[in-house]
């Protein structure tokens, strides 16, 4: 990846869950448009916290670094109150209060998820975990996000969620994660609207994340090779398709107009005019609604 120009210059932003995956991409693409990225997760070097995961947010935020950016690893639990209390009270220090954009897409589901079982067959334990992850964490964050933004009358929040809309997802506890973060965007919007504040969602297609790449077996080199065993995999994309996304989100004086929405990688990219990193322009809404939702 190239850099490019620096459209997010004295820009601080939150990556809330940037270790891997679409944090990583949308974190690193931010720094590439020259933001200051705080970069926050559970896994450090030395102390992971996803079994089987080597990534980190030191990795991560070096990565920030490298294409452009200012990246800063703050361990942080999203789940814990007093963490995340903590993360802001070191933003305020640190940036005299400034904060532009807050991305929540912490998640901890996929341990969680039991795909093909009903919902009372389904461990509530893990169900409610998962709540407890990948919403609570959101609205915790967001919580103490807020007041920052609305002191400066300006800023944004996007919250990473799975699918636009209000469908079902095949799976109740997963389902309500992601339409719950789709509605805390919407409502945050209302509350946040008089205070010249945005708050939206956004949703990237079949994701080509480090654990999808291992789960078949290829690398970002070969991806295709993953083709032979799940078709859909050809219209997969990177991490930083959505990573592009939100830069270009993020830098558009009339995001404003889009508060309140539930928006997709694939969509965002014939507006902006972006491109994957392989020069390809996915559009998995389209490529889901003819080859995929009538199989199921």
């Amino acid at each position: 990846m190239e850099s490019q120009n620096k459209l997010l210059q004295g820009t601080v932003a939150i990556v809330a869950g940037a270790t891997r995956g679409a944090g990583r991409g949308i974190a690193v693409s931010l720094g590439k448009f020259g933001a200051t990225v705080y970069v926050t997760g559970r896994s450090t070097r030395g102390h992971a916290a996803t079994s089987g995961r080597s990534e980190t947010i030191e990795e991560t935020a070096e990565m920030v670094s490298t294409y452009g950016g200012i990246g800063i690893p703050v361990r942080t639990d999203h789940t814990v109150e007093a963490e995340v209390r903590a993360l802001f009270e070191r933003i305020k220090e640190e940036q005299n209060g400034q904060l532009d954009l807050l991305v929540n897409d912490v998640w901890g589901g996929d341990e969680l998820s039991v795909w093909g079982e009903r919902f009372w067959e389904h461990s509530l334990h893990n169900g409610l975990l998962m709540q407890k992850r990948a919403v609570h964490s959101h609205m915790l964050t967001s919580y103490y996000a807020a007041p920052l933004l609305v002191a400066r009358r300006k800023g944004l929040i996007v919250e990473i969620t799975d699918g636009v809309g209000y469908h079902y997802r095949g799976n109740l506890y997963y389902s309500l994660a992601k339409i719950s973060t789709i509605h805390l965007a919407e409502a945050m919007a209302a509350d946040l609207r008089e205070y010249g504040v945005s708050a939206l969602a956004v949703t990237p297609g079949f994701l080509r994340s480090e654990a999808m790449l291992d789960h078949f077996g290829v690398t970002e080199a070969t991806w295709r090779d993953a083709v032979k065993k799940d078709p859909h995999f050809i219209e997969s994309e990177t991490p930083y398709y959505i990573g592009q996304a939100i830069a270009s989100l993020a830098s558009d004086p009339k995001v404003s107009d889009k508060s309140g929405l539930s928006l997709s990688s694939w969509e965002l990219a014939k507006e902006y005019g972006f491109r994957d990193i392989d020069g390809r322009q996915p559009d998995w809404g389209t490529y889901f609604k003819q080859h995929v939702e009538g199989t199921l």
